[in-house]
């Protein structure tokens, strides 16, 4: 792949650093084609009713949920560029049986498949990350890896859409095969990275992180920060077309405004976040901004049609805004609290507030904000902000409980 075509913003140093850009590009193109087109796959080419495609892919990622720290732990234990790799093809392989399912079964089968393989290959991503870039360097290569991915997912969605337009069973396969070779290609990648050396130890401690009760918190107000997900694809169109007079064009607008902002923006908006310190400032500016972003959004209600235009425009800005210092705030404190030679596992706690939020989130917020209207959308921005506040006590007591493992810590095998 010819990386000077590409933006420097999405171009980190020559290195590992790199290859892990690629790697991310690689499968954000075919992940990206495979969301525009999965769901009407599913319904039309497959013949599953809506309901049923949603509760399995609800029980999908709850078992990716699940498994997230085991396969996380076992990144630490045996390696995190083995393991990535491994996690990286049953992604594609469980992709690729999405193509000959045809009943209910086979596909929630598929679905926890996928589901468990793709959150395993996050946290083994994670800890393979930490053990090839320096602390200080972790935030800003996320920050690329999040501009890389959001361009990766912007060329696949408009692949997808050429799948759409077409509407054939024949198109649907190919976008399916494609997100299956993506995963080939980035395992690919990912085996051109230096391993990184397992750390057992002498005495097994299971599950510890499910123990780190101070981590843990930090992890669950992760979690109600992180609601602000499903806000661009469901909860926005919906508050759209049934609560202004807003175009139904404009949720498109909304979101090439969120993916470009986040493409060119987010490395820079990482560039302060250095340190817990930094990273809690962070958090709380965004749960301040979040908090605006809400009522902006409420008072598009009852507004004429531009004024609504220009007032959800606006919210949807601040709401970027917030997601960029959120996601640069979370990521440094996610390493920073993690002990080391634990990464894998910890990333893999770290990580179900995405699968918790994108699964409990759609229905929760569709009450709170579309139905309840103004008073949900105030209690949404309260809620973030009294989280991102509290983020600081239980850092710190995640920050104190690591120095006491440290000082404690059991003794490795030589």
């Amino acid at each position: 792949m010819n990386t000077a075509a590409l933006p420097s913003r999405l171009v980190p140093p020559a290195g590992p650093q790199r290859v892990l850009a690629l790697a991310q590009l690689g499968n954000s193109v075919g992940d990206g084609a495979y969301y525009t087109t999965s769901a009407l796959y599913f319904t039309q080419v497959v013949g599953l009713a809506p309901a049923r495609v949603g509760l399995g892919l609800t029980v999908g990622w709850a078992v990716g949920a699940l498994v997230g720290v085991p396969l996380g732990r076992l990144a630490d234990r045996r390696g995190p560029r083995g393991t990535a790799v491994l996690l990286a093809l049953a992604t594609g392989l469980a992709v690729a049986s999405f193509m000959v399912v045809r009943g209910f079964v086979p596909f929630v089968l598929a679905a926890c498949a996928y589901a468990a393989a793709q959150s395993g290959l996050a946290a083994a991503r994670q800890a393979l990350l930490a053990g090839l870039v320096s602390a200080g360097e972790r935030t800003g290569l996320l920050a690329h890896l999040q501009s890389t991915l959001n361009a990766g997912l912007a060329v696949g969605a408009g692949l997808g859409g050429l799948a759409l337009q077409a509407g054939t069973r024949t198109a649907y396969l190919a976008v399916f095969a494609l997100d299956a070779v993506s995963f080939l290609v980035c395992a690919a990648l990912l085996l051109r990275l230096p391993s990184v050396t397992a750390v057992p130890r002498r005495r097994p401690e299971g599950l510890g992180v499910l123990r780190d009760r101070p981590y843990a918190a930090v992890a669950l107000l992760n979690t109600v920060l992180l609601l602000r997900l499903p806000l661009l694809s469901l909860v926005l169109p919906l508050w759209i077309t049934r609560r202004t007079d807003a175009p139904a064009w404009l949720v498109s607008a909304l979101f090439v405004l969120n993916t470009g902002a986040v493409m060119l923006f987010q490395v820079r908006a990482a560039r302060g976040v250095t340190g817990p310190a930094g990273a809690l400032r962070a958090v709380r500016r965004a749960g301040w901004v979040m908090l605006a972003a809400c009522v902006v959004f409420a008072l598009s209600a009852g507004a004429s049609l531009w004024v609504a235009v220009g007032v959800l425009v606006l919210g949807a800005v601040l709401q970027v805004v917030a997601e960029m210092g959120q996601s640069a705030g979370s990521w440094q404190l996610s390493f920073d609290l993690a002990p080391e030679g634990r990464v894998g596992e910890y990333q893999g706690l770290f990580g179900t507030g995405v699968t918790v939020a994108r699964t409990l989130g759609p229905l929760l917020l569709t009450t709170l904000l579309v139905e309840w209207g103004t008073p949900g959308w105030l209690l949404l921005g309260g809620a973030m902000l009294a989280a991102s506040y509290a983020m600081g006590p239980a850092a710190r007591r995640a920050a104190g409980r690591r120095v006491e493992a440290r000082v404690r810590q059991p003794e490795l095998v030589p």
